[in-house]
C-alpha cells in the first residue's frame, strides 16, 4: 500500500502533458522499472480503460494500485494520482477568483489560449486517424462523427448525441439479424431528468458533475462539449470566458483534465462547489473500474455492444470538433494569438514536446504583451 501511495502521488506531481504522457510514465514505472506486469497485461489494462466513461489515465491508475494491492489499492492509486492536482487547481480557483479580473492575469491568457487550441487540435487528429481509420467500418465511423458535429450546432443534448450515435452503430452493426427489445435494453443510459436554470446547491452541482463522469467517453477534451451545454449554455452558472480559463489551468497543471471541474466548482460555489464537483465527476470511475473484471467479458461475447461503443466514440470526435471551432472563435483575435497556435500545433505535430513547456512559452508572450501595452 505505501509502494502504491508513494508511486501514484508521485506521478499526480510529475503527470504534465495529458493521458499518453501520463500512461507512458506508468508504463516506465511500473512495467520497466518495478516489473508489477509486463507489456502484454499493460496494454490489456490500456485497452481495457477505453470501454468505459471517465479519464483513461486515472483509470488506469486505479487498475495498477488493483494489481499490486487489490481493492485497497485501487482506491490509493485514484485519490493520489488525482490528490494533487485537485489541490493545485483549488489554489489556482481561489487566486483567481480574487484577482482574475487583474489586467496582468488577462494578458496571460492572452498567449495562452491560443497554445490550448493547438493542443485540442493536436489530440483531435490524433484520435481522428486512429479512431476513423482503425476499424471496421470507417466509412460509418467518419458519418457518425461528421453527424455528431451537424447535431452539435444544432444545439442538441451532447449524451442524447452520443446514445443516439452508440445505438444507430449498433443496428447497422446488427442489421442481418433479428434484434428483439431485449436485445437492446442495455442500450438504455440511464438519465438524470433535465432540469431548468435555477439556484445552486451543492446537490445539484454533485449531480451535474456526476452525470458528466457517468457518460463521458473519448478524452478529457469532451469533457468541453459536456461543460459548455450544462454549466454555461443550460445552468448559466460560469461564462464562456471562465470555462475557458478553466481549461487553461486544466492544461497548466498536471494530473488529469478532469480537475477542471474543481476549478469551475469553486467558482460556482467556493470550496464546497470545488469539493463536490470533484466528487461527482471523479466517483463514477472508482465504481466503474471496480466492476470492470466483469464488464470485458460481458463486452467481448456481445458484437452489439462494441459496435455501441465505436459509435460513442466517433460521436465523441464530433464533439471535440464542435468545441474546437467555438473555442477558436474566443482565442484567436488576432494576428500574434493566430501566429502562436499555429507554431504551437507545429511543433506538436513534428516534436514530442510535453505540451506544459507550450503553455509556458504561450505564458511568457502574454506577459510580454502585457509589458509592451
Amino acid at each position: 500500500m505505501r509502494e502504491v501511495a508513494q508511486l501514484f502521488l508521485r506521478l499526480g506531481v510529475l503527470g504534465f502533458g495529458g493521458p499518453a504522457a501520463h500512461i507512458a510514465m506508468m508504463r516506465e514505472e511500473v512495467v520497466g522499472r518495478r516489473g508489477w506486469i509486463d507489456d502484454e497485461e499493460f496494454l490489456d489494462l490500456v485497452g481495457a480503460t477505453n470501454l468505459i466513461p471517465g479519464p483513461n489515465s486515472t483509470e488506469l491508475a486505479m487498475h495498477l494500485g488493483a494489481k499490486r494491492a487489490g481493492g485497497r489499492g485501487l482506491v490509493v492509486a485514484g485519490v493520489c494520482f488525482i490528490g494533487p492536482a485537485v489541490i493545485i487547481v483549488g489554489l489556482l480557483a481561489w487566486l483567481y477568483q480574487r484577482y482574475g479580473t487583474d489586467p496582468a492575469a488577462l494578458d496571460l491568457r492572452y498567449g495562452i489560449l491560443p497554445v490550448i487550441i493547438a493542443i485540442v487540435a493536436h489530440a483531435l487528429f490524433g484520435l481522428g486517424r486512429t479512431s476513423l481509420t482503425n476499424v471496421v467500418n470507417p466509412v460509418l465511423n467518419t458519418v457518425v462523427a461528421v453527424g455528431a458535429l451537424a447535431a452539435y450546432f444544432l444545439g442538441a443534448h451532447e449524451l442524447l448525441i452520443l446514445v443516439v450515435a452508440g445505438t444507430l452503430s449498433a443496428l447497422w452493426q446488427q442489421r442481418r439479424r433479428h434484434v428483439g427489445p431485449n436485445a437492446l435494453s442495455w442500450l438504455l443510459v440511464p438519465m438524470l431528468a433535465a432540469q431548468e436554470r435555477t439556484r445552486v446547491t451543492l446537490w445539484r452541482v454533485f449531480v451535474v458533475f456526476l452525470e458528466i463522469g457517468s457518460v463521458l467517453y473519448g478524452s478529457g477534451y469532451v469533457l468541453l462539449a459536456f461543460l459548455r451545454r450544462s454549466v454555461v449554455d443550460d445552468l448559466g452558472w460560469i461564462t464562456s470566458q471562465q470555462l475557458l480559463d478553466a481549461i487553461t489551468v486544466g492544461q497548466i497543471t498536471p494530473g488529469p483534465v478532469f480537475t477542471t471541474a474543481t476549478f469551475i466548482g469553486w467558482q460556482i460555489d467556493g470550496a464546497s462547489g470545488a469539493a463536490v464537483a470533484t466528487a461527482g465527476i471523479f466517483l463514477p470511475s472508482f465504481v466503474f473500474v471496480a466492476f470492470l473484471g466483469r464488464i470485458v467479458p460481458w463486452m467481448q461475447r456481445r458484437p452489439a455492444a462494441k459496435a455501441f461503443l465505436a459509435g460513442v466514440t466517433a460521436a465523441s470526435l464530433g464533439l471535440m470538433a464542435g468545441v474546437l471551432v467555438q473555442l477558436t472563435d474566443t482565442a484567436i483575435n488576432d494576428a500574434l494569438t493566430l501566429a502562436v497556435a499555429v507554431g504551437a500545433l507545429a511543433v506538436l505535430v513534428r516534436t514530442k514536446l510535453n505540451s506544459a513547456w507550450l503553455i509556458g512559452v504561450g505564458g511568457v508572450i502574454g506577459l510580454a504583451h502585457a509589458l509592451v501595452r
